[in-house]
């Protein structure tokens, strides 16, 4: 995940770290292209280290149940204005970012 945003941020792959996340992120679709069409590098770094957070703790205090979802138990969490949609894979320890978009848009 976090070679996904300094690509995008910066253009160039990071360096391998050792430390491993206990809950990796796999982005979506339409995750991906909401972050690739973000001109503000702040919110770009603010979405980033949320992401970040999630990895290793997918159940933070802030986190709110989305309702609507049949198939996985969506979860929300905030960064300001934005929301990231996002649902956890216990049996493959992963955590699937579902949506990131502004409040009004991202539960239609």
């Amino acid at each position: 995940m976090q070679e996904i945003l300094l690509t995008l941020f910066h253009g160039k792959r990071p360096k391998k770290r050792l430390a491993s996340k206990m809950f990796p992120a796999e982005l979506k679709k339409a995750a991906l292209k909401f972050l690739k069409s973000i001109k503000d590098k702040e919110l770009l770094k603010r979405i980033g280290n949320k992401i970040n957070e999630l990895e290793k703790n997918p159940y933070p205090q802030d986190i709110e149940r989305v309702e609507g979802y049949k198939d996985a138990k969506v979860f929300r969490v905030r960064v300001g204005d934005y929301r990231i949609l996002y649902f956890v894979d216990q049996t493959a320890k992963k955590v699937y970012i579902e949506k990131i978009d502004k409040r009004n848009r991202v539960y239609n």
